[in-house]
């Protein structure tokens, strides 16, 4: 299972539509609080965080996972707007396991979300 902590509506949609043809199971979360009650309850094999989320607080979500021994493991995957150079060094410096542009991101999804299977 992914989870997928994403409240971007054109994002959701395209990764649950991919997911869906992959048939990949996914959960979505749209808080901080939330993803981590998620992922205690049923450990993810990936987690896709969209870095732009002010909501979701991406950077504290991670920093949380990393501190915790039972999540600190889990792979991360994360897409953020590529003029934001500032966000894409602090990401990677928190641990995010593969920081991508948003356009990346989006040309790459059937190959991430495949590895959740």
């Amino acid at each position: 299972m992914i989870l997928a902590i994403v409240d971007d509506l054109m994002f959701t949609s395209k990764i649950k539509a991919t997911a869906t043809q992959l048939g990949v199971p996914l959960m979505f979360a749209r808080s901080s609080a939330n993803a981590l009650a998620e992922m205690r309850k049923s450990r993810p094999t990936l987690v896709i965080l969209d870095l732009n989320s002010q909501r979701s607080e991406p950077l504290a979500t991670l920093a949380a996972m990393k501190s915790d021994p039972t999540l600190a493991d889990i792979p991360s995957v994360g897409f953020v707007s590529h003029v934001q150079t500032d966000l894409i060094d602090a990401a990677r410096q928190a641990g995010v396991g593969e920081v991508l542009a948003r356009s990346a991101f989006t040309v790459q999804l059937p190959e991430i979300l495949s590895r959740g299977q």
